[in-house]
């Protein structure tokens, strides 16, 4: 019996992604958080699953796949494999199946962390495509009118509309509740309570269960609460450090940091944003630090416990965690239809919230501000990297340049070319 039904299915923004996966390679490998409904919409796909993390018969189908894994790959294609990082040697099987069957669409195997390589012979390339599913979009919940296309906007195609009023404590609550769908319709007393309880299964579990290795909770714990110090920063490691001992007045070593990031990287719990340097071939010399982001803005709040009351006195805070969740839903759009997403800062003290890189090289520049008061200097930072770049003779200036904006009514184009548009009205 599967998981989905297809009839109650909520469609995700990654599902055109898998099919056409599915169509090029034998297996498809969705990885992301926690909770953020890989097996829904991986069951969604497939004709037959197998769940390592069924605790029947005292977790049957673990031992089993322990034992014999290419036993547990007979059935209906695409079959899928849920958690399959519980039992790794998994993987070597789905390659080795896919080689054998020379077919596409034989397997979607989910995973929420990733294993390092004990147990793992092969990388599976060539065999296994990975994609990265994240929390819910605004679109994707139904909280934005979807009025307007990023992918039609980085075209620079947009009709001017009305997109209506926007609730600053609206506003607020995307942020706090997140974009989990289990979270989606949850009352706003409540919003907190699940992102509260991920920081928590994170902590006493499944760090605990990710290797051999015994984790310092403490420390954990202190790091990411400066994480959500520095949540949309580029702060370094050191910087990391440092904060960690002006707040909390606790011995921790640089290398200690080093291994934590990189177990939260593991986890899917930090989706940091890339630096976009070397693709406007400038001269001028970039920043290569990444952008500071949790999987979801949700989790920075319910470690600062920053609840609704008091974003909304603290609307200096609140500013980072908008663009955080506009960059979440940046990256998810921008996906959909081959392109990615970067950020931009420069040793000149340019910056550039968020790029996006399309297909054919082309770029369009974003700048994220909660205020219609902010657009204004917002467009002018944009116009001004624009002719810096351009003026420069290897530079590629920008194809786009947009303003993202909480609080704006209207989706339209200023008189000097530069877009506004609502985070409320944005689709893919």
């Amino acid at each position: 019996m599967s998981i989905a039904n297809k009839e109650k299915y909520k469609p995700r923004m990654i599902d055109s992604r898998v099919e056409q996966y599915l169509t090029a390679v034998g297996a498809v490998c969705v990885e992301g958080p926690k909770w953020c409904g890989k097996t829904w919409t991986s069951s969604y796909h497939c004709n037959s699953e197998y769940l390592i993390g069924d605790p029947a018969n005292n977790f049957q189908n673990r031992q089993l796949a322990e034992i014999a894994p290419a036993t547990i790959l007979e059935g209906a294609t695409p079959r899928l494999i849920d958690e399959w990082q519980e039992v790794p040697s998994i993987w070597d099987a789905v390659r080795y199946a896919v080689d054998q069957r020379a077919k596409s669409a034989q397997f979607i195997l989910t995973g929420s962390s990733t294993p390092k390589r004990k147990g793992i012979l092969h990388s599976g390339a060539g065999r296994i495509s990975k994609l990265r599913m994240r929390t819910m979009s605004l679109y994707e919940s139904g909280d934005s009118s979807g009025q307007v296309s990023l992918e039609a906007l980085c075209r620079g195609e947009l009709s001017p509309c009305l997109t209506g009023d926007v609730d600053i404590k609206q506003l607020i609550y995307y942020v706090v509740r997140g974009g989990w769908p289990g979270n989606i319709d949850v009352s706003r007393e409540n919003a907190d309570i699940l992102p509260k309880s991920y920081i928590s299964a994170i902590l006493d579990d499944d760090i605990q269960r990710l290797d051999s290795t015994k984790y310092n909770k403490h420390k954990i714990r202190l790091l990411l609460r400066s994480l959500a110090r520095n949540e949309s920063t580029t702060a370094t490691n050191s910087r990391l450090l440092r904060d960690i001992q002006e707040t909390d007045d606790e011995i921790i070593d640089r290398d200690t940091i080093a291994t934590y990031l990189d177990v939260f990287d593991r986890l899917f719990l930090t989706d940091n944003l890339l630096p976009f340097s070397e693709n406007i071939r400038s001269s001028v010399r970039v920043k290569q630090a990444e952008k500071r982001h949790f999987c979801d803005p949700a989790l920075a709040c319910a470690l600062l416990n920053a609840n609704q009351e008091r974003l909304l006195n603290d609307l200096h805070t609140f500013g980072f965690l908008f663009e955080a969740l506009c960059e979440r839903d940046l990256r998810i759009y921008a996906e959909t239809f081959g392109a990615k997403a970067f950020h931009y800062q420069d040793y000149q003290s340019r910056e550039i919230d968020t790029v996006i890189e399309l297909s054919d090289g082309n770029w369009c520049a974003f700048e994220i501000k909660l205020g219609a008061n902010q657009i204004d200097d917002a467009a002018a930072n944009l116009i001004k990297i624009e002719n810096d770049i351009a003026k420069d003779p290897k530079g590629v200036p920008p194809k786009v340049l947009c303003v993202i904006c909480g609080m704006a009514t209207a989706a339209y184009r200023r008189p000097d070319g530069v877009f506004v548009v609502p985070i409320t009205a944005l689709k893919n």
